[in-house]
């Protein structure tokens, strides 16, 4: 596991509430759309962001971070490993505060980039695991 609880700490509590969810769309049966239910359940205010740019839980979608019209405070990333480096740097360069990579997504590189640009970073862990176990 990469991430450890301070730091995962101050993503949920403390680095606000606007989380880009990158791979969140209408498709009920993919994990980030229940995570990203659970984190609306916990004040966070969920960006959808998908090609599709579509509307999910009520929140209007973006196709990429860079078309996001306001400022995001953590990137929650839900892509293959291989393609979650290239989001890590949109990410950075969007100005987010933190990353945060689901589970099964790993890349040290990008963890190594992000982490230099003085973001906070979390890999190879669910949100919507942490948070209730913050309360």
């Amino acid at each position: 596991m990469y991430g450890d609880e301070a730091t995962i700490r101050r993503i949920l509590t403390e680095l606000g509430d606007t989380w880009a969810v990158v791979g969140l769309s209408t498709n009920r049966s993919r994990a980030a759309y229940g995570v990203a239910q659970v984190l609306q359940r916990y004040g966070k205010r969920i960006v959808p962001v998908h090609p599709k740019a579509e509307t999910v839980h009520g929140e209007q979608g973006y196709a990429t971070l860079a078309d996001i019209p306001f400022d995001v405070d953590v990137v929650d990333v839900f892509v293959h490993s291989e393609l979650a480096g290239a989001v890590a740097d949109e990410a950075v360069a969007k100005g987010a505060r933190a990353v945060w990579f689901q589970l099964g997504v790993v890349d040290e590189a990008a963890r190594a980039r992000t982490r230099e640009a003085g973001l906070e970073m979390v890999m190879d862990r669910c949100p919507a695991i942490e948070i209730p176990l913050l309360r």
